[in-house]
Order: C-alpha cells, then structure tokens, then sequence
C-alpha cells in the first residue's frame, strides 16, 4: 500500500462526494449524506465523517498489505470544500476531521474554492457555480481574489435551479405563458395555486421545492416562453454576478447540474452578453482531486 494518501470531499447541502487517491490504487468513492456547518450540529458532522472513515477502513482492509499499515491515517491528507465552510462555522468541520482522520493534514474551504480550482487549475479564470443556488468569483490560480455575494434564492441567486423555478411559478400564476403551458404545469406537478403557496411561503426548504420544478423547462426548452425565461435568467446571472470583475477577457467556467443541464442556453446567454464559456461540469470531485494530485 502506498504512504501517501489524499482524501477530497465536495459537499454541498444534500450531499457529499468523497474520493481517496493513492498511487499505484483504485481510487475509491464513498457519499455521505451533505455537510453544512452553518446548520448541522457539531455532533451530527462528526457522526457523518466517523461512518465516511469507517466505510474507507473497510475498502482498505481487504488489501493485501492492509495489516503492514495500520496508521494509513497518519499518510493522509485530507482536502475537504463545502457549502457554509466559512469562519467560524467551518470550525466544527475541521475538529471532526481531526478526530475522526486522527494524524492526518486537514484543510477545509468553501465550495466556491473548491470549484474554481476544479475548473482552473492553477489558471487565472473565473469560477461560478449554477446548481440549486448560484456563485461565482474571480481565481488568480490559487485562491479567490474576488466574489460578488450571491444573497440566496430571495435577493440573488440569479440563473440558479431556485430561482428558475420561483420565475417560471411566477409567470405560471400570472398568466404569462398562455393557457396550455399552464395546464400543462399543473398536470405535471399536481399542484394547485394554494399548496404552490403554502410551500413556498409557509414549509422549510422553499428554495429546493423551487428548484425540484425545474424539469419543466428542461421538458419545455423548445417553447419560446420557457427559452426566453432560462436565457434572461442567465443573461441576469452574467450582468449581476461577472460582469462586475471586469474580465471579459477570462472564460467563465461553471460547476453545478443547472449549468450541465442547460449547457447550450448557457453559452447562449454568455455569447449575447459578450462572454465566453470556458468548462462546464456537473460534478467537480474528480477534477478537484487532480488539483492536489497532479
């Protein structure tokens, strides 16, 4: 078994990637459920990355040379980017790690870092992220230098599963898409006008319920009105949220299964507002791992 160890984790809200690489191995994946230290516990964390550790062990212990290194943790370096890892928050993050990986290097970032070093390597370039919510910042290659804030799904959010879906509810209800895309709506969901407002304003998660209607437009993308919503959405995204860094001459890179969905209506937009679309993933974990094992 080779000493040098390097775990990376991408976790969003929902869920977490997580990917071991050494050389001379099979990488090896696990998910866990997601990690966000702006809402989950101490404990909770530490009982999600205890069972991830768990889990490894169990990949590792059916190798052959497993018993010669008993404290592979002691080889490991742990790489982990995440939604809510900011100060302090992300404090608690880092102590499970600790625990948990006893005797390992551990570094916790935002998943925006995580992303623009997926995308850009060691490169100057703009990063964004287009998933249930939005973000985006300017990289000089190793650590970000610029980020517009992106406010959440109420004051922001531009181009983001959340906000699609609270313009194509809004337009849905006021009639803007004509009588057959509207009964179309509500044939698919099953939903009637009440209980579209009672989830949005009265139950938690409004923002994933938005964003759980975005199959609609991607069923849809053909029709003029639903084309027209996902490219202004997107055009918005560019004027508020990259225009700002005043480098048009960076491509504009993005992560996120907003951005992998709606890839062509994405360059689309970029080309209308004078940008250019330079790598879109849906996942970054891979590419994220390349980053610390080049």
């Amino acid at each position: 078994m080779s000493k040098a160890m390097t775990l990376v984790a991408d976790s969003g809200s929902t869920k977490t990637a997580w990917l071991l690489r050494r050389q001379g191995h099979d990488d090896i994946s696990v998910e866990s459920v997601g990690i966000n230290p702006v809402r989950d516990a101490a404990d909770d964390i530490e009982k999600v990355v205890a069972g991830v550790a768990a889990t490894i062990e169990t990949y590792l212990a059916v190798e052959p040379d497993f018993q010669a290194h008993r404290q592979w943790q002691r080889h490991l370096s742990v790489f982990f980017y995440g939604a809510g890892c900011i100060e302090p928050f992300k404090d608690s993050v880092v102590e499970a790690l600790k625990k948990c990986f006893a005797g390992s290097k551990v570094a916790v970032e935002s998943d925006l870092l995580g992303a623009a070093r997926a995308l850009c390597g060691h490169a100057e370039g703009i990063a964004c992220i287009l998933g249930t919510g939005s973000n985006s910042c300017l990289y000089d290659g190793e650590e970000i230098v610029a980020n517009v804030s992106p406010l959440g799904w109420i004051l922001g959010d531009e181009g983001s599963g959340a906000v699609l879906g609270r313009r194509l509810v809004g337009d849905i209800l006021k009639c803007q898409m004509g009588d057959e895309m509207k009964a179309a709506f509500f044939e698919r969901f099953q939903l009637t006008q009440s209980e579209i407002i009672d989830r949005v304003y009265r139950r938690p998660m409004a923002n994933r319920f938005l964003a759980s209607l975005v199959p609609f437009l991607v069923e849809n993308r053909a029709e003029t009105c639903i084309h027209e919503l996902i490219i202004d959405s997107f055009s918005s995204f560019f004027n508020r949220n990259v225009r700002i860094y005043s480098r048009e001459d960076l491509p504009v890179n993005f992560v996120g299964g907003i951005a992998a969905q709606f890839e062509s209506e994405l360059r689309e937009a970029a080309e209308n507002e004078g940008f250019v679309v330079g790598e879109i993933e849906r996942s970054p974990i891979a590419k994220m791992v390349s980053f610390h094992c080049p």
